[in-house]
């Protein structure tokens, strides 16, 4: 896949979520199938591997990805996100999501980001991280003071990249104007759109946006139908056993494209996604290789005009049922 450009950073198209990889995040899982996951990401071109210090259990999606990286580190642009494992004795900050329990609990005073990151580098069995983001802006934080944080580690040469996640545009450009921003990790999919605020802030500081749930958890695969006791999301209510069975009847008109065109659902919800933006790479997740495959491949779809006015029109009568904007991060 040719790469693309991320404030200076290059990446493939399609990136890898590794958050599917922990249990308790879309069921049940384990460490073999998740490395033999990531193996398949690599083998198929997809360059940047995202994680976060909380995604499982004492750093376990972390240390599962160093360990499927050994041996293959200057093949990877790895990406990951502190600031939810919070040090014994550390405040909880609160942040408001969109989940059914409401709230977040984040920490990232600067004093423990250096920490963060040196826990982080140990996980991952790397001595620097690519592109290190603030998973949440900390509210009793000012931004500006995580960010510089941030800023030390790339001096310091732990870090090559800073990146922001789940932020404003106001937020990107006070950031930036303490360090320049490589990358912005935001939610973006046909089923949730971009803030255009945030959108117009990136291209005009030559930003990079990372996409998060470039597949709606899943949902727009068009295969979900139901989920697990453990699946992370039953908190989420766009998949609320009605509100699913709405939302799959009203993405119909949009399976009836991808089939038209001999693509997937999510082939296609890739494809269209990098055809907003040649600064965006989105980060899909999964544990089976041939879906792997599959998703990286939509690199290589190329959509005209007429085919895209045809999704935009089926979009813009795809209102999803359930409230709430943030989804998980990752997809199934």
């Amino acid at each position: 896949m040719s790469e693309r450009s991320l404030g200076g950073l290059q990446a493939a198209p399609v990136g890898f979520g590794a958050m599917v990889l922990s249990p308790g995040m879309y069921g049940r899982t384990d460490d073999d199938r998740g490395v033999a996951a990531l193996h398949a990401a690599l083998d198929a071109g997809a360059t940047m591997i995202d994680t976060a210090d909380g995604y499982g259990a004492d750093g376990h999606n972390e240390t599962l990805v160093g360990r499927a990286v050994a041996g293959r580190r200057d093949e990877v642009v790895i990406a990951t996100k502190f600031g939810f494992r919070i040090p014994e004795g550390a405040e909880a900050h609160s942040f408001p999501v969109g989940y059914s329990f409401g709230e977040l609990a984040v920490n990232a005073e600067p004093k423990y980001v250096r920490g963060y990151a040196e826990q982080s580098l140990r996980n991952l069995g790397t001595d620097v991280i690519d592109l290190y983001y603030p998973h949440f802006p900390d509210p009793q934080v000012p931004f500006e003071d995580t960010v510089g944080a941030v800023a030390d580690l790339v001096a310091a040469g732990l870090v090559r990249h800073l990146g922001l996640s789940n932020v404003t545009a106001g937020q990107l450009r006070a950031a930036h104007a303490v360090h320049p921003v490589a990358a912005v990790q935001t939610q973006w999919s046909m089923w949730q759109p971009v803030d255009p605020e945030l959108l117009a802030a990136a291209r005009e500081l030559g930003v990079g946006l990372v996409a998060w749930s470039p597949l709606g958890g899943g949902f727009l695969t068009g295969t979900v139908q139901q989920l697990g006791e453990d699946d992370f999301r039953r908190h989420i209510p766009r998949f609320d056993g009605a509100n699913l069975q709405t939302n799959n009847d009203r993405y119909a008109p949009l399976r009836g494209i991808a089939a038209d065109l001999g693509l997937t659902p999510g082939q296609l919800a890739l494809a269209w996604l990098l055809h907003q933006d040649e600064h965006v790479v989105p980060i899909p997740g999964s544990r089976t290789p041939a879906h792997i495959a599959e998703n990286t491949a939509a690199a290589g779809v190329v959509l005209d005009a007429a085919v895209l006015h045809r999704i935009d029109e089926a979009l813009a009568l795809f209102a999803p049922a359930g409230r709430g904007a943030l989804l998980a991060e990752g997809d199934g």
